[in-house]
């Protein structure tokens, strides 16, 4: 078995979104996630076991016809490393998207851990942080409370120090 035989558990796919990201975007919501935020818009996303299997070539056939940018939510897409990391190299590698990622840790525990520091190299956006409901702003752009922030992945990496993603 190859690494794009992995499969992961997809709740759905959300084309044509401008909810989250920069414009028109194609959202491939993965399940799963432990973070259980109060206030959680998608609860229904924790259960890992939710939704439908799909292997990488599935998910990428299937957001290929888009053509258009992708983000990872869910869930977290995080807390499946092993899966994940596949998923977007092959994104990156055969369809050259621009990737946002959404995600409950902070960009330091992204960082720090071996698992899921490979997987920022083929992610150009990271909103992190878990949602606080206290810290809730329905006027923020593409994240729901204000401790999230939208990382430049690419720009943080080579500074050493999270940088803020600007249009």
């Amino acid at each position: 078995m190859n690494e794009t035989d992995t499969t992961l558990n997809v709740l759905r796919i959300v084309r044509g979104t401008s909810v989250d990201g920069p414009g028109l975007r194609t959202s491939v919501y993965l399940a799963g996630c432990t973070h259980h935020c109060p206030g959680c818009h998608n609860p229904q996303s924790w259960d890992f076991g939710g939704g439908t299997p799909m292997t990488i070539d599935e998910i990428v056939a299937d957001v290929a016809a888009d053509e258009e940018d992708i983000t990872l939510t869910g869930g977290d897409p995080l807390q499946q490393p092993e899966a994940l990391l596949p998923l977007v190299k092959e994104l990156k590698q055969r369809l050259h998207s621009n990737i946002w990622c959404y995600t409950g840790y902070s960009w330091s525990q992204l960082v720090a851990d071996s698992r899921l520091r490979p997987i920022l190299d083929y992610l150009d956006v990271v909103v992190d942080g878990e949602f606080v409901q206290a810290k809730r702003d329905t006027g923020l752009r593409f994240r729901g409370s204000s401790n999230q922030r939208l990382i430049d992945v690419h720009r943080s990496l080579a500074g050493g120090t999270p940088i803020e993603w600007t249009d």
